[in-house]
């Protein structure tokens, strides 16, 4: 299959300029390249054939010669193979920048979205503990913590009044430096200014240059019904301030619901342990129990209820975060074995003994059977 024209490929006429040349090829092989089209094979071979064509008309002299002989200029070893694995005729600044192009489309920034990161201000976190009850009914809480703001005197520039930063001397400015290793040139942060591109001379008093200082801050948070134990609540621009011109980080409010000395909580439900006597669990009463609202609530238990049984109490649960429903609370009895019985305790007891028979414990027939069927075996 005979290839297609070069020019043809890029979509540029003869007389396009390198830029136009670089712009074309741009284009293309951020369209097809394999990262954003895994498994496509028709998209691999267009990005082949783009990186082929680039490959020789960015380069002068096979320019020159293709533009002469055409694809004849290459046969039989004369070059321009470039293809996936080898971008002939690509100069080191051109390979960078090509695929910075890549690196900006998938990673959603260019040079300028970098310096900003790099001058962004640090999320600060802030630890609150709340009671149950708390968490049951929302609150608002006054913190306090250290924090960073714009330096009034230089305005967050850094720079004494009267003066402006100046380029950085160790990459000109544009925040990066490119090494280069082997055929690739890698770009990294500009060590001396961080990445902003600039340099302080005549540093600000009041801040040593930094364009900030640190204060303490007071602030209002609202910690919504139902929050649970290790919940994080994000205040967006509410932590560190950026330098010189950077966005400002964000606060992180950990929330910590201490154990209550009476419920246990499982996401929305609440249970609840209720001890009640040996009398109470055969004739039946009817218990007065608590509520997380701080109210009160009946419930009847029945005769013969067993240690153990649990009852339970529709919505009186945790709220369910921004909603209008609740959990519910569950009741477990207990059923407390009497200590330090008096003589007539005892022979009222004594007496119960006598007379009681295997229709009063069901239970205790049933497993004596167990173990008579087992001996037998």
């Amino acid at each position: 299959m005979a290839k297609r024209d070069y020019y043809d490929v890029l979509g540029v006429n003869k007389s396009a300029s390198p830029e136009e040349l670089k712009s074309a090829y741009r284009k293309l092989a951020v369209k097809y390249h394999p990262d954003k089209n895994p498994g496509d094979k028709n998209a691999e071979d267009k990005f082949k054939e783009a990186s082929e064509a680039y490959g020789v008309l960015s380069d002068k002299s096979k320019k020159e010669n293709y533009d002469n002989f055409g694809h004849a200029a290459f046969e039989n070893g004369g070059g321009g193979k470039g293809g996936f694995g080898g971008f002939g005729g690509f100069s080191g600044a051109d390979f960078s920048d090509i695929f910075e192009d890549f690196f900006g489309d998938f990673g959603g920034g260019r040079r300028s979205s970098r310096r900003s990161s790099n001058n962004r201000g640090s999320d600060l976190r802030y630890d609150l503990s709340i009671t149950l009850e708390e968490a049951y009914t929302g609150k608002k809480q006054n913190i306090q913590f250290s924090s960073s703001e714009k330096c009034n005197a230089c305005k967050g520039s850094g720079s004494k009044a009267g003066y402006s930063p100046d380029r950085c001397t160790y990459c000109g400015g544009n925040g990066r430096v490119r090494t280069n290793q082997g055929f690739f040139t890698v770009q990294q942060t500009c060590p001396q200014c961080a990445g902003s591109g600039e340099e302080i001379t005549n540093p600000c008093n009041d801040c040593n240059g930094q364009g900030n200082k640190q204060i303490s801050k007071k602030l209002s948070v609202t910690i919504p019904k139902g929050v649970d134990d290790g919940t994080r609540i994000r205040l967006a621009g509410k932590g560190e301030v950026g330098t010189r011109g950077g966005a400002t980080g964000d606060l992180y409010i950990f929330v910590n619901v201490r154990s209550h000395e009476l419920f246990k909580r499982s996401e929305v439900n609440l249970f609840f342990e209720f001890p009640i006597s040996i009398a109470d669990a055969a004739l039946g009463t009817t218990i007065e129990i608590p509520t997380i609202d701080g109210k009160k609530a009946k419930i009847k238990i029945p005769d013969g209820t067993q240690s153990g049984k649990q009852f339970r109490l529709k919505g009186k649960g945790m709220p369910f975060m921004r909603r209008g429903d609740f959990g519910d609370l569950y009741v477990q009895v207990k059923t407390e074995v009497p200590v330090s019985l008096n003589r007539e305790q005892k022979e009222l007891l004594e007496e119960f003994r006598k007379i009681d028979n295997e229709k009063s414990n069901p239970s205790i027939k049933k497993f004596f059977q167990k173990v008579k069927n087992f001996w037998n075996n």
